[in-house]
């Protein structure tokens, strides 16, 4: 089981989710990678971090991972930075 999957529960409970991202672009394969003790999480992300890629590619992952719509995920700031906050919505 991912590592990561009580998220979902939270997600499941809560209805809505903000999460603190730390964005790793360029990477190989685009997943979580850890659960940092300030409570935010690294995320790898396989685009590049140019016009916006990362972004799409970040929503993309976090929408699949959690079975909800692009729509329910919401960037909410760090557009053209590497911390972001990102809200995530059933």
């Amino acid at each position: 089981m991912n590592s990561f999957a009580y998220l979902i529960d939270r997600l499941r409970q809560e209805t809505t989710l903000a999460l603190l991202v730390r964005v790793i672009p360029n990477a190989h394969t685009t997943a979580f990678r850890e659960a940092l003790e300030d409570g935010s999480f690294k995320i790898a992300v396989a685009a590049p971090p140019e016009k916006g890629k990362a972004n799409k590619e970040l929503i993309i992952f976090l929408s699949g991972f959690f079975g909800v719509s692009r729509s329910s995920v919401e960037l909410v700031y760090g557009h053209a930075s590497r911390v972001k906050k990102v809200i995530i919505s059933l």
